[in-house]
């Protein structure tokens, strides 16, 4: 395809008000296969470290979801794009949902399927792997469980039993304690399962284990949608998110400034 057609596409997966140019640079990278910038609204893509056409489709569907989430984060903050971490969860949930419009219309398909020793592979791992994996952390939960009451009985501190005797991390014992208490499916994997058991409301629970279930979106995508309700439920609007933000950069602001004093002062007493 040549960077017109590659423009078109992109309009017909997704129509974009602000103008942007697509360049295929004519070049190999070992770094990137492509690049955003938000400046001038290009998009750069190497294409000579493509050999199909699904790796060049895919990577103009990353940067053109950049260019999205880019214009569309500029309608509130001009700066964005020139000083932030760009590769968020809301960004890479963008992203799926533009890979999936992509597929159905035909422009893309990973192909997975059709390589029948990677298709037999992928059954393979998520048969033995994946689902064989969090039925193991399933009951490693429920036996942490019982220890963390072993150690109330016995007078035992159960984060010095978690720290010294496990040698496990607290945080990593209290998510799969969570999952170890959660009735949820070990054929989506011990990391989404994490995901799962730390929705409360049952209903709400069952609807995200049926997103993995489902398949098709990244856990990324999950998430995001699992932020996006939680907002809606709240009644959270722009003004208050924006409010929220500000009040965390205050905090952020303040705490960097202190530490910049004690930094300062230990230098001036070397």
């Amino acid at each position: 395809m040549d960077n017109q057609k590659i423009k078109e596409m992109l309009l017909d997966i997704q129509t974009c008000e602000i103008d942007f140019t697509v360049i295929q640079t004519g070049k190999e990278s070992k770094r990137v296969n492509g690049f955003y910038k938000p400046d001038t609204h290009e998009i750069f893509l190497h294409n000579l470290n493509f050999k199909s056409e699904g790796e060049l489709v895919y990577t103009a569907v990353h940067e053109y979801t950049h260019h999205l989430v880019t214009i569309q984060k500029q309608e509130t903050d001009p700066t964005y794009g020139t000083a932030c971490k760009v590769h968020t969860q809301e960004f890479w949930a963008r992203f799926g949902a533009l890979i999936e419009i992509a597929e159905k219309k035909g422009y893309y398909s990973i192909g997975w399927e059709s390589n029948a020793e990677l298709k037999a592979l992928t059954e393979d791992i998520k048969t033995n792997f994946l689902a064989k994996n969090g039925q193991l952390m399933q009951e490693f939960g429920k036996k942490l469980a019982r220890a963390m009451e072993l150690c109330k009985e016995a007078n035992i501190r159960y984060e010095d039993y978690i720290d010294r005797v496990l040698c496990l991390p607290r945080n990593t014992a209290k998510d799969i304690r969570k999952v170890g208490a959660s009735n949820v499916n070990p054929a989506i994997g011990f990391e989404n399962m994490k995901v799962v058991a730390s929705v409360k409301k049952p209903d709400d629970r069952a609807a995200v284990e049926q997103e993995f279930m489902n398949g098709g979106k990244s856990p990324a995508s999950v998430r995001e949608m699992m932020k996006q309700n939680a907002a809606k439920a709240r009644g959270e609007d722009p003004k208050t998110r924006l409010e929220r933000e500000k009040n965390r950069l205050e905090k952020t602001i303040a705490q960097l400034t202190q530490r910049l004093e004690y930094v300062e002062e230990s230098l001036a007493s070397l």
